[in-house]
């Protein structure tokens, strides 16, 4: 099956994948995005950016999978009217799963408390209640943060020196999960793809803005035999 990825488009769905632009969105067989499909999570922001969501679907054989970042709001103030949105080809995962095309998926929106966004939860039980819902096998996981380590890195910036902000407490279920595909966002400064630092698991950030909240990024593709 090939796996196409992205994350992190942040309302700027008119700016990619169109004709003339820089962007491309190549074939496959399923779509992936990895949360932050809006900026401030408003109810009519969503209501767009699924629609937006559910017309790239159409070209993948098994449509879309989606999951929320901590930028869309409604998705956790209102569970049941983010879910209303989303098109009948996506399939919406908040700490739950899937099976699609003989692949075991599961997605959570998740990341380490910042500022109180959406679905931060903090350091400790509370982000391990989140993680422990994950299955002992999952062929592909997508959270919208990175773990502790891979495609984590910001730069120095007002809110402190440069550091690597992923979630060490979800590396560690990733580590024993050993999922063949994890795909995330979150950290724009960590697109890229790592096939190395964990045997058998390739490692996706596909944020599609960059740091500076311009689209930058191509979607990544991965292919799983």
């Amino acid at each position: 099956m090939k796996i196409v990825c992205i994350s992190d488009t942040h309302s700027q769905q008119g700016e990619l994948f169109t004709t003339g632009r820089r962007l491309k969105l190549p074939e496959g067989d399923l779509l992936i995005h990895a949360g932050d499909l809006t900026s401030q999570g408003r109810p009519a922001e969503c209501a767009a950016a699924l629609s937006w969501l559910g017309t790239l679907a159409e070209r993948f054989t098994h449509g879309a999978v989606v999951i929320a970042g901590n930028h869309d709001f409604l998705a956790e103030r209102d569970p049941e009217a983010f879910a209303a949105l989303v098109p009948r080809n996506v399939t919406y995962l908040n700490d739950s799963g899937t099976e699609i095309g003989g692949l075991r998926f599961w997605g959570s929106p998740i990341t380490p408390w910042f500022h109180d966004w959406a679905f931060n939860r903090h350091p400790g039980r509370d982000l391990a209640a989140h993680w422990a819902k994950i299955p002992a096998s999952v062929d592909v996981l997508v959270t919208h943060g990175p773990v502790q380590g891979i495609h984590d890195r910001v730069p120095a910036s007002r809110f402190g020196p440069a550091a690597h902000v992923g979630c060490p407490q979800l590396r560690e279920v990733v580590e024993r999960v050993r999922p063949r595909l994890f795909v995330c966002g979150h950290i724009h400064e960590g697109y890229g793809t790592d096939a190395l630092s964990l045997p058998g698991t390739t490692f996706v950030n596909a944020s599609i803005l960059d740091g500076q909240y311009r689209p930058a990024n191509q979607p990544v593709s991965v292919t799983l035999a």
